[in-house]
This record gives C-alpha cells, sequence and structure tokens, in this order.
C-alpha cells in the first residue's frame, strides 16, 4: 500500500506533494518584523545615506567648533590690563637728574603713541605686518602667502604671525613652539583686537617687545643705539631698529653694524614697495651712513652707593612696590666725585702699603672675601656731603665692594682729635672762652681738671709749649689745652652738643675731650657740616625723590634741619679750622683754595682721620685696618687720610662745586682779637694767666 507522504518530509525538497500550510504564529511574527525592518529604513536620518566623506566632514566641523570653542574660553582667561602692565627697569639718577646705575626689572621706558616716530611706526608695520589695519587679529591672507612660499622651500622661511599674535605671546605665558600655542596665540589676538584700538596695539607692542643688547621697548633702544629718543627717530633709524625686531641679538648694531645695515636696507625696500616711502627716498637712506652712538647705557652698578640706595629704599618702599620695578630714583650722588673717591682710597692706602716699615698684609696679596666680611689688609672710607642740602655725593666704605661689602663708613671707629672742635665750639659758647683766651698748653697736674682729676694727658709729640690762644689749642692738636678747654666747657654741655649735631649719646668720662669714644665716618662728617652752615645741622641722605612708572611722586626726602649751634661760635671754629691748613697739622695739603678742616689720629696710630669742608662740601676720610693696630709708625691723619680729602676735593672745585672764601655769619662783628695781636699789657696777664687755671 503506497505511503503518504509527510507535508514536512525534507525528500521533497520543492514540497510538491505537500500540502500548501496554513499561516501559523511563527510566520506571522516574521511579517510584523519584516514591516517594522522596513518602516525603520524609511524613517533613517539623511546622514546616514550621505557619502562617507561628507560624514567625516560633519565630524570635523563638529570637533573644530568645539576646539574653538575651547579656546575662545581659554583666550578669556588672561587678563588685557596686563598688556600694559610691563616691567621695567628701576633707574638711578644722580644728583644732575642724569641716570648712572639701574636696579630690578627690565631695561625698559614705556612711552605713549605720540611719543614713537612715524618713521619707526611705518618701517614697523612694512616689515612685521603690512596688513595690520586690514584685519582683525589674524590675517588668513598672511597665513595663506606664508603657506604657498614655506611650500615651494620645502621648509619654514616665513612666518605669519601679525603684530597683535606677537603681542600676545610676547605679553602672556602661552607655551613653546607648538599648535597648542598657536592656537591660543590666535583666539588671545581676536580678543585683544576686539578690546583695543589698532593704535593701542601699537604702541603696546613698540614698548615691549625686545631690541637686543638688553634693550626692551623702542624708547630704551632708541635712547641706547641713538642717542635720543623715540619720537626723533629718523626713517634710517627707524628702519633699522624695525630691522632688528626678528633678531635681535645678531642684528644689534652694537654686535653687528653691517648685519643692522642690511636689515634696515631690507626694510626700507619693503616700505618703498607697499608705497609708504619712495624709491628715491629709500635709495638716499640707503646710503646714509648709520650713525650709532659711542655711550653705552648705564649698567647695573655694584658699589657702595648703590647699596647703600637699596638699603634706604628698603626702608621708605614695601616690597610690592619694589618687585614691579619701573621706578625713577633720584639720588644725590655725584658720579665724578663717586668715582675719584673710590679710586683716590685705594692709589693712596697703596702708596701707604709700599713704604718701607709697613708689616701687615697687602691687598694685592688678596681675592674677593665672602660677603660682607672684614679683610685683613688696610683700609678706607669716605663721605662727601652736600652743605646745602646735607645730601651724600660720594659714599665709599673700602677699597673695593667685589672684594670686601662691608661699608666702612659705617662702621664705627675710635675718633681722635676730630672730636675736638665741638669741644672747643662748645667751650666758646657756654665756658667763656674766646679764640684769644690764653690757655696753658703745660703739662696737667693731678687734680687739676674737675671733670677728672686723676686724669693727666700728654702731648703726642711730647711737648709742652706755655700759654697760647685757645684757638691754637685746636690749630695745632695740643691735648693739654684741649682737655682744659673741655673742662672749662663742662663734661655734661660737650656731652649734650656732641648729641645735638648727631654723634649720639657719648661716654661720662672726660676723655671724650680727645675723642675717646666711637663714632661713624658719616656721622662725623654729618657732624661738621653745622659749621659751615652756621650752626645749622641738616641730616644727611641718598635718596632725594622716587616716582613710580606712572611718573607720580611716591616718596620726597624731608630734608630735615635744626640749629644746634650759635653761628657765631661755628665762625669762630671755623677760623680756627681754617688755620689748621695755613699753619697746622694740614699745612702740607695739596689744596689750594680756602677749606677747613681738622685731622685725627688715635692711640698707637690705630685710626687716621681728616674731615674738612669748603663752602659747598663736606668731607670726611678714615684709614685704618678691620681689626684695629698700628697701621704704621707716626701715621698721622695729615699723611695717611688727607692725600685723598685733597684728591676728593681738587675735583669737585674742577666739577664746578664752589670754594670761594668761607663767610662769617650775618651781623657778625668780627672775632675777637687773637693774644698776640693785643695790647703789650693784656698778653702780659695772659701769660700768666696758666698759674690760676685749675
Amino acid at each position: 500500500m503506497p505511503r503518504r507522504k509527510d507535508p514536512n518530509d525534507s525528500n521533497d525538497p520543492k514540497g510538491k506533494g505537500a500540502a500548501k500550510p496554513s499561516p501559523g504564529r511563527s510566520a506571522r511574527k516574521s511579517t510584523r518584523m519584516s514591516a517594522k525592518a522596513t518602516k525603520a529604513k524609511k524613517r533613517s536620518p539623511v546622514i546616514f545615506k550621505l557619502h562617507w566623506k561628507w560624514r567625516l566632514a560633519g565630524v570635523l566641523l563638529i570637533v573644530g567648533l568645539l576646539v574653538c570653542g575651547i579656546y575662545a574660553s581659554w583666550a578669556s582667561l588672561f587678563d588685557l590690563k596686563e598688556l600694559n602692565d610691563m616691567p621695567q627697569r628701576t633707574w638711578l639718577y644722580d644728583c644732575n637728574g642724569k641716570p648712572f646705575s639701574r636696579l630690578v626689572g627690565e631695561d625698559r621706558i614705556v612711552v605713549p603713541f605720540n611719543q614713537i616716530s612715524p618713521n619707526f611706526l611705518d618701517a614697523l608695520l612694512a616689515r612685521e605686518d603690512s596688513r595690520f589695519y586690514k584685519h582683525h587679529g589674524v590675517d588668513p591672507v598672511g597665513i595663506a602667502r606664508a603657506v604657498v612660499r614655506n611650500l615651494a622651500h620645502f621648509h619654514a622661511t616665513q612666518g605669519a604671525s601679525t603684530i597683535t599674535q606677537q603681542l600676545a605671546r610676547n605679553s602672556f605665558p602661552l607655551g613653546g613652539k607648538n599648535l597648542h600655542r598657536k592656537l591660543l596665540e590666535a583666539f588671545l589676538a581676536l580678543r585683544i583686537e576686539q578690546n583695543l584700538t589698532k593704535k593701542q596695539i601699537l604702541e603696546s607692542y613698540a614698548n615691549r617687545i625686545y631690541f637686543g643688547s638688553g634693550l626692551n621697548g623702542v624708547e630704551t633702544a632708541s635712547r641706547a643705539y641713538f642717542g635720543k629718543p623715540a619720537a626723533k627717530l629718523t626713517l634710517s633709524e627707524g628702519a633699522t631698529l624695525a630691522g632688528l625686531i626678528r633678531s635681535p641679538s645678531r642684528f644689534s648694531p652694537f654686535n653687528s653694524l653691517e648685519k643692522s645695515v642690511r636689515e634696515r636696507n631690507t626694510v626700507l625696500d619693503r616700505m618703498a614697495k607697499l608705497e609708504l616711502i619712495t624709491e628715491a627716498q629709500a635709495e638716499a637712506t640707503k646710503n646714509t651712513e648709520l650713525i650709532v652712538s659711542q655711550i653705552r647705557p648705564p649698567t647695573a652698578q655694584q658699589n657702595y652707593a648703590t647699596e647703600l640706595v637699596e638699603q634706604e629704599l628698603n626702608q621708605i618702599l614695601d616690597d610690592d612696590e619694589l618687585a614691579d620695578g619701573g621706578l625713577r630714583i633720584y639720588t644725590t650722588i655725584d658720579p665724578e666725585l663717586q668715582k675719584v673717591a673710590q679710586d683716590s682710597l685705594d692709589s693712596e692706602l697703596t702708596k701707604i702699603e709700599q713704604r718701607p716699615g709697613y708689616s701687615h698684609p697687602k691687598r694685592a696679596e688678596f681675592g674677593p672675601t665672602d660677603g660682607s666680611r672684614p679683610t685683613p689688609y688696610l683700609q678706607g672710607a669716605v663721605v662727601v656731603l652736600d652743605n646745602a642740602t646735607g645730601g651724600i655725593r660720594a659714599v665709599v666704605g673700602g677699597r673695593s665692594y667685589t672684594e670686601s661689602r662691608l661699608n666702612r663708613a659705617y662702621s664705627a671707629r675710635p675718633v681722635g682729635s676730630t672730636f675736638k672742635p665741638f669741644v672747643y665750639a662748645t667751650a666758646y659758647a657756654e665756658g667763656g672762652i674766646q679764640p684769644s683766651t690764653g690757655i696753658s698748653d703745660g703739662p696737667i697736674r693731678r687734680g687739676e681738671l674737675h671733670s677728672a682729676p686723676n686724669w693727666a694727658p700728654g702731648n703726642s709729640d711730647g711737648t709742652f709749649r706755655g700759654v697760647l690762644p685757645a684757638e691754637d689749642g685746636l690749630i695745632l692738636s695740643r691735648n693739654t689745652m684741649s682737655a682744659r678747654v673741655g673742662d672749662r666747657a663742662g663734661l655734661d654741655n660737650v656731652r649734650k652738643v656732641a648729641a645735638e649735631v648727631g654723634l649720639g649719646q657719648l661716654p661720662n668720662f672726660a676723655s671724650i675731650y680727645l675723642g675717646s669714644f666711637e663714632a661713624k665716618l658719616r656721622d662725623l662728617t654729618a657732624a661738621y657740616t653745622v659749621f659751615p652752615n652756621a650752626g645749622i645741622r641738616k641730616q644727611s641722605f641718598i635718596i632725594d625723590k622716587v616716582l613710580d612708572a606712572r611718573g607720580k611722586t611716591i616718596y620726597r626726602s624731608s630734608r630735615i634741619e635744626a640749629r644746634v649751634l650759635d653761628p657765631s661760635v661755628c665762625w669762630m671754629v671755623s677760623t680756627a679750622l681754617e688755620k689748621v691748613f695755613q699753619r697746622g697739622t694740614a699745612s702740607g695739603a695739596d689744596f689750594h683754595k680756602p677749606a677747613a678742616g681738622k685731622t685725627g689720629t688715635t692711640n698707637d696710630y690705630r685710626d687716621a682721620w681728616f674731615v674738612g669742608y669748603t663752602r659747598s662740601l663736606t668731607c670726611g676720610v678714615w684709614v685704618g685696618l678691620d681689626s684695629p693696630a698700628t697701621i704704621i709708625a707716626r701715621g698721622y691723619g695729615a699723611t695717611l687720610a688727607l692725600p685723598v680729602w685733597c684728591d676728593v676735593m681738587n675735583t669737585a672745585v674742577s666739577g664746578g662745586y664752589s670754594a670761594k672764601e668761607l663767610q662769617p655769619p650775618t651781623g657778625y662783628r668780627g672775632a675777637p682779637l687773637r693774644n698776640s695781636d693785643k695790647p703789650l699789657p693784656d698778653r702780659i696777664v695772659n701769660s700768666f694767666r696758666h698759674l690760676f687755671e685749675r
């Protein structure tokens, strides 16, 4: 019996014998899925129908917009006020208002746009950014041109940074030479253009850019290279400065005048091509000689004067004011006197070291020491003050600042006989003594001095000369006479005068009459100015005023002064100190103008001093060893310190400082007659006066 075929039999591939199946659950499910797929296909986004290149372009566009957003936001974080917040060098100006040194900060002088020559500005645009006024911070035309030229040469021969982009990277820390920096630079340039005018951008750029040789800004470069302000730059000079910008060190006129001229000519050709100047102007300018200043700008000096300025700055200004730089510090220093004081001190001390019998180490045997440590060789100090103001014209604290920064002008040492003028001044004012009063130069008896009954000093030369006019005790520096004069003046009175002239509180013993106490050279020199100033003490200072970067005065010296002595008393002392040069301890001085002064020598010849003055200046000199010891046998102030004083004061006179006759105070009727000028009976009486003195 034939077998009935199973409709699901796999042996019937075509299913010919199979009955048509009825639609079941699986078939209906399959139909629904197919319908959904067809519907989904009809509703798919158009982007998936686009070619893959278009899809890639879309992705890149999205990424680009995202990058732009990021860098635009990043650029917005920079404070554009910093574009004009440029570090400037703090300059020191001398007593004549001329710059002579500099301190912290970059070497830069900021000037406004209207003080920059158009010759430079036109050259700058021709050299760096000819389309400056046509773009908005980034120049697509310039970029395209640079790309074409760089591809033609197979390497980077031309950049495409605009002046605004250069300003951005020179003003802010944007990173190294990479794509990140270029993107940030571009977006920052766009932001700068939105917030600043073209004129403001050029002003900031010209003041900020580097011109080689340590010079920042067009004003500083113009003054250094050509000795003139930027406002007066010629076409040749303006083109030269513009030509330096791409490689300031290589093209600097100080380093290579030939390269500077070559770059100048390139800029001139470019200016002619852009029709900023004519071809004739370009050729004529190229044929002119480039005159470069032979005077180099002042460097940052390191000496005792500039160190003193820095020390006083730290006391009158706060750290922020100093750190910002750009200060203009007007000092009282005279660079010429400063130099001669430094040179003369070392020269004269070298001569002392070469004398027979000199037994100490010599400077030539040593090198630099550690900071402010003392040295084993002979040292000295010089201070020069202006009588009219108290301003310090020169301050030298040793033979070489680089070898030892210890400022000996501020080191206290025994002053010796240089204090005697104040003893006599006190006696003239308080003790009833006049210059002509007879004073014994004989040996002092035990118990004779009220202020020191057991003290009996002698004279340095071991001799005694009988009764002499009081002023001779000062002129000839007689110890016995000075002790008697001090005793007449009164110890308390002498100490009071010393305090009033700025020497501080002296010890309460009579030997101070002969200078047996310590004082600083600066203080002693300042104290001497009361004599040429008719009894007025003027506080010494080295900083006259300070201006900030905007020209605002932020400090001015107070110029404190006070009357401490009677004018007539000061004139009596001055007339005696004048005679020190004529017949006293300074009679061998190589100075032949009206002057007054006093030598000083301490025990065992350990310190040698001379302090003296003309009508305009007072100068003090000290010579000695850092570790006190006998300098040399018979090493008096007149032989060791006075020669330095003469060098300095002769230079001062040559430089225009007045050295006219010293003038008595207004209304002064004349000093009392000297003993030798009095009638014979008075001379006889005075000759026996010592018998009644105690």
